[in-house]
């Protein structure tokens, strides 16, 4: 299974669309590999990553609309995510990571989601 991790630094970034990379973690090899973000273009990123292969999205939070188009490609989201990138995956990898549906309903924000 291909997972994407939507992160700054090290961390899991507070909104999805904003992030600076993509953390692509394989479940069956234990093997990382980083994409850039191409850019917060609304409807983009769902396609993209099907393309790469991700079954998975794991951020902090990600738009009402984002959820759905990641729905309707098959990919589940995992939101309301903070921590580490490898604390992250190590609580996946263990069925502990649960989603707290959260949604973004602003975008005017490039740091953060606090609504």
């Amino acid at each position: 299974m291909l997972v994407a991790v939507a992160k700054e630094g090290n961390m899991v970034c507070s909104h999805f669309g904003h992030c600076e990379e993509f953390a692509l973690y394989d479940t069956d090899s234990g093997q990382y590999r980083f994409i850039d973000n191409p850019g917060h273009v609304p409807g983009f990123l769902p396609g993209f990553l099907k393309q790469h292969g991700v079954q998975v999205v794991i951020a902090g939070g990600m738009g009402g609309r984002a959820q759905e188009l990641f729905a309707e490609k098959g990919i589940q989201t995992i939101v309301g995510v903070s921590g580490t990138i490898g604390d992250v995956l190590e609580k996946f990898k263990k069925g502990e990571l649960v989603s707290t549906g959260e949604v973004c309903s602003r975008h005017e924000h490039a740091g953060g989601c606090h609504e």
